[in-house]
Order: C-alpha cells, then sequence, then structure tokens
C-alpha cells in the first residue's frame, strides 16, 4: 500500500509537471486566446448598448454590432487611411534625424549610424537580415490579430458553450464556484475595457489637437500613436509619448519643451478628469502590483505579455479575492464584478 500510494503521489505530481510544461509552450496560444476573450467582450458590450438603447432585437444585437464596427473602420480608413498611411510614413522617417539631434543636444553626437552599424553587424545577419525578420515579425503579427479578431467573434457567438466547456473541467462540487468566478472576472474585464477605450480616444484626440497647435509634423500619426500606446498603463504614456518628442527636436527646442509639457499636461488631463469621470466602470488594482505584472508579462511573454499583462493581473486579482481570500481564508472582501445584492454590478475594489 505505501508503494502503491507512493507511485499515486509521484504520478500526480509528474502530471501536474507535464501540464505546467505544457502550459509554458503554449503560452503564446493562451495568450492569443485571452485576446478572442477581450474582443468577444468589446463586441457584447457594444450589442448590449444597442439593444438597450437603440431597442434591436436581442439575437440581432450582437450581428449589427459586429456590422457598425466593421463599417466604421471601414469609413475612418477611407477618410483618413491615405493620411495617416504617410504621416506614420513621415514619422518612421523622421526618428532617425530625431534621434540624432537628442543625442547631440546631450553633447552624444550623432549615433543613428552606430545603431545601424550594430544591427548590421549584429549576431542574427546583416542588414536585409534583420529588415526580412522585421517584416517577418509584422506579418506574424496581422496574422495574429487576425485570428484572435475571428476567434472573438466566435466566442460572442456563443460564450456560454466555451463556459460551460470550461467550467466541466473542474469537478461538480466546484462548478457553481467556478463558474460565479468566470463571471466576475468577465464583468470585470468588460468595464475595464470600456474606460480604457473612452481614456485611449480622449488621449489620441487631445494629442493630435496639441502636436498640430505646436506645429509638428505628422500630428494624426503621432496622436494615433499616443493613444493606442495608452492602452498599456504605465509605461504606456511614456513609449507613446516617446516619438513625439523626439520628433520635436528636429523642429526645435521650443517646439520640444512645448511638447514635453503638452504631453504632461494630456496625462494630467487623463489621470485627474477622465478617468475620474469613468471611475465607475474601473477597478482599482494596487499600482505596484499592476506595475509589476506588466514588467513581468513582457519578460516572460514578450510583446504579448506586455500588452495583456494588465487585464490579466486584473483577472488574477478578482480570482484571489474571491477564491482565495473571501473562500478560503473566510475574510469577508467585495469582489469586483459581482453583484452586490440589488441587482448592480461592483466595479472597485
Amino acid at each position: 500500500m505505501r508503494d502503491a500510494e507512493f507511485i499515486r503521489k509521484f504520478l500526480i505530481a509528474l502530471g501536474l509537471l507535464v501540464l505546467a510544461l505544457l502550459l509554458w509552450k503554449l503560452s503564446d496560444v493562451l495568450l492569443l486566446a485571452f485576446g478572442a476573450v477581450l474582443v468577444a467582450i468589446i463586441l457584447h458590450a457594444a450589442a448590449d448598448g444597442l439593444v438597450r438603447y437603440l431597442r434591436v432585437p436581442d439575437r440581432w444585437g450582437l450581428m449589427v454590432a459586429g456590422l457598425l464596427i466593421l463599417v466604421a473602420f471601414i469609413g475612418l480608413g477611407a477618410l483618413f487611411g491615405t493620411q495617416v498611411r504617410a504621416q506614420f510614413s513621415n514619422v518612421v522617417e523622421r526618428l532617425p534625424s530625431a534621434v540624432d539631434n537628442f543625442s547631440k543636444n546631450l553633447g552624444i553626437g550623432p549615433v543613428s549610424d552606430d545603431i545601424s552599424e550594430m544591427i548590421s553587424n549584429g549576431p542574427n545577419g546583416g542588414l536585409a537580415a534583420r529588415l526580412a525578420g522585421i517584416g517577418g515579425a509584422i506579418l506574424d503579427g496581422l496574422a495574429n490579430f487576425l485570428l484572435v479578431v475571428i476567434a472573438g467573434v466566435y466566442v460572442a457567438a456563443d460564450p456560454r458553450l466555451y463556459t460551460r466547456g470550461l467550467v466541466k473541467l473542474f469537478p461538480k462540487n466546484q462548478h457553481e464556484r467556478v463558474e460565479s468566478s468566470l463571471d466576475a472576472s468577465g464583468q470585470v474585464l468588460r468595464l475595464w475595457l470600456i474606460s480604457q477605450l473612452i481614456a485611449m480616444s480622449c488621449v489620441a484626440v487631445l494629442s493630435t489637437s496639441a502636436y498640430w497647435l505646436i506645429g509638428l509634423p505628422s500630428p494624426i500619426g503621432l496622436g494615433l500613436i499616443a493613444g493606442i500606446m495608452d492602452f498599456i498603463p504605465f509605461l504606456g504614456p511614456i513609449l507613446g509619448a516617446l516619438p513625439a518628442v523626439l520628433i520635436a527636436f528636429t523642429v526645435s527646442g521650443e517646439a520640444a519643451l512645448w511638447t514635453m509639457g503638452a504631453v504632461l499636461v494630456i496625462q494630467q488631463i487623463e489621470g485627474n478628469v477622465i478617468q475620474p469621470l469613468v471611475a465607475r466602470s474601473m477597478i482599482s488594482v494596487p499600482p505596484a502590483m499592476a506595475l509589476f505584472a506588466i514588467l513581468v508579462g513582457s519578460i516572460l511573454f514578450g510583446t504579448l505579455g506586455l500588452i495583456f499583462g494588465f487585464p490579466l493581473a486584473i483577472v488574477t486579482y478578482v480570482l484571489v479575492k474571491k477564491l482565495y481570500v473571501r473562500e478560503t481564508l473566510g475574510e469577508q472582501t467585495e469582489v469586483p464584478g459581482e453583484d452586490n445584492g440589488d441587482g448592480r454590478k461592483e466595479a472597485q475594489s
């Protein structure tokens, strides 16, 4: 009996180790699946808005929401696609000279040629090989984006099918507990995504207007970069403002100062005006935990970890509060995303 018990425990430990190894190998796929869930949440949020405010029938809400989003993207591309593409190209062309100008102001001298030489003489081959690698990475990114969108549409079409399948992986006595945890996590992600999209749009508009008033080249392209990068909390605003600051140095020192001032003002407006207005749709995750989640995600999983690090931290935060703090330790704590007793969802911890 002792030998049998030892073998059983050994096999269980071995199975858990193999499962952990398999999950690690499939981490990119799992992150893309998480991205598909976010797409499904956005589609359902839009569909619920149409059903509630425009009285669209429930069965048509999701289809109409998807079509409206697609038409909006196509319309924006038709109206501004050529201009935005030209401005993005202009940003890319100006960045080397912007880096040189910035380094000269620091007393270092031009560094773009040195960077190009380091790239061309790098361990992975010459410049042509690096450019081919960049092109391949861009194609992979587009393919992953299309995969996430298509998978998100499938998930949005019948979300209960996937949640029921996930719940059935657990023992029967845990089904209700797991299902309620998934519902709370989905609600919190939905609230966070809505608030984040509002903040990103405001940052893009404010940045574009500020850069146009300052006189920077390609203000729309720079503003879109700032808005898109704002999806990543903490690090995103810095990364989004960097191209504008560098390009401002190619215009003049005064333009660079105005640009840095505009970036600071926009971030203050976002933090003190925009975010409080959408605070009911926000979850209060401790800032240090969120920052470390983004850093750990980027180190472990690269670009996908950097993009999805914060929403993953939100889900982890909800699950820890519900499954561990409340139900395991028995501590009284509010769980974001749950009903608070009168039918409303609790958005903040």
